[in-house]
């Protein structure tokens, strides 16, 4: 089947990886559902996410509301879409707007369902030493991945663990190449979805900045789990006393080295990055 005309929702880096695969099974999406531009850095510069970014680049038309409205639900039923495919967008779609479609919204959800539901399968498939993962494609309903099955893919990674990005890469590329292929196959109605078994599905919950926190006395296996998890947001991090003050640690780099968590780039508040050896002479110098 060619010329397949689909809605594509998606807002951050893991989306951007969906569309470049898709696209490289000639499969464009003729309009992109993103969320609103944010403000970012220290500067809080207005920032677009990155799905807009690559839709612009195409030549896509990109919509970023605020709410799925009944403006926005007009605009979507105007697009007489087949189906629109839905990839770490970040908010919840009601029944009504997922119904829109011919065929309704697929999402691609990175566990293997039932297992890992929610917001964060993917570090916690990290957290929780999960080996066994990789992507689900779902026909979307009112619950949260809780809608029938068209097929999932188990992710081999080359090495265990890697940062929740990296995993994320994998899975996100293999569920879209299974879904490149299913895809005609569910639209010509030659492919019926399974319902899940409700009854073994196992939930992640939504990841705090405050989730970051490592304490450096637990186990060292799972503290490197937890910085591989959380590395880039929100980062792993502890707090030292030095002159009487708290200060927050970032951990930048880390390994796990004959049974040790051993952290080797440091950032500690209010300073530049140092190694563990520097950072070891800077706890030991005096205080400012």
């Amino acid at each position: 089947m060619t010329n397949i005309r689909f809605a594509f929702y998606g807002t951050p880096e893991r989306a951007v990886v969906a569309l470049d695969e898709l696209e490289k099974h000639n499969l464009v999406p003729s309009l992109i559902i993103t969320q609103p531009d944010r403000p970012q850095g220290r500067s809080l510069a207005l920032t677009p996410p990155p799905v807009k970014i690559w839709g612009l680049s195409r030549g896509i038309r990109v919509i970023q509301p605020e709410i799925l409205d009944d403006v926005f639900k007009d605009e979507l039923s105007r697009g007489a879409f087949d189906v629109a495919i839905v990839v770490a967008y970040g908010k919840i779609l009601k029944e009504d707007v997922l119904a829109i479609p011919k065929k309704g919204s697929l999402n691609l959800h990175a566990s293997l369902l039932p297992k890992l539901r929610g917001a964060s399968p993917i570090e916690t498939a990290i957290l929780t030493d999960e080996r066994t993962t990789g992507a689900t494609i779902i026909l979307m309903d009112r619950e949260v991945d809780h809608g029938p099955v068209l097929g999932s893919c188990e992710t081999k990674v080359p090495t265990w663990p890697i940062v929740a990005d990296q995993l994320a890469t994998h899975i996100v590329r293999d569920g879209v190449r299974l879904l490149a292929t299913l895809l005609p196959e569910y639209l010509a109605g030659k492919l019926i979805p399974q319902p899940q078994d409700h009854e073994k599905a196992t939930y992640t919950q939504k990841i705090r900045k405050e989730d970051g926190r490592i304490d450096l006395r637990d186990d060292p296996w799972k503290n490197f789990l937890k910085w591989n998890a959380y590395y880039g947001w929100p980062g792993s991090y502890f707090f030292i006393d030095r002159g009487g003050k708290k200060i927050r640690v970032i951990i930048k780099e880390a390994v796990y080295e004959n049974g040790q968590f051993i952290p080797r780039i440091l950032l500690p508040e209010g300073k530049k990055e140092m190694s563990a050896l520097q950072f070891e002479q800077w706890q030991k110098s005096p205080t400012a």
